[in-house]
């Protein structure tokens, strides 16, 4: 565990970059995930929280329900409770955004997968 100023304490690497939980608290938590060049996450969706995306560098592509919606730094997207959604960097470089969850509850069991690059279920 890097317990350094400016340092995350929680690191979960996954194959299309990896994600730092930076606050876990009853109500919310707050991730700051990093997404390789060219990579995107599943298309899933959850039925117990919201999540709010805030892109902090780089460029996503963002497919929520029927429509894909391009964002870069500084931009955001509401992905509602039950909404179908993913996130793909088209970029060269690694795409960061800061997510916020709201919700009953965070587990990575409540991911409902429908498409996935990786072969996860």
């Amino acid at each position: 565990m890097n317990t350094e100023p400016g340092k995350f304490k929680e690191e979960d690497h996954r194959p299309w970059g990896f994600y730092e939980v930076l606050l876990d608290e009853p109500d919310h938590k707050v991730k700051r995930i990093t997404v390789y060049p060219g990579k995107r996450l599943s298309l899933q969706r959850h039925q117990k929280r919201s999540e709010h995306w805030h892109i902090i560098k780089g460029n996503a592509v963002v497919t929520l329900d029927d429509k894909e919606i391009p964002l870069g730094k500084g931009e955001s997207v509401d992905i509602p409770r039950g909404g179908t959604h993913r996130v793909a960097n088209p970029g060269q470089e690694e795409m960061v955004f800061i997510e916020i969850q709201q919700g009953d509850y965070f587990g990575e069991d409540d991911i409902e997968r429908f498409e996935d690059d990786f072969g996860r279920v």
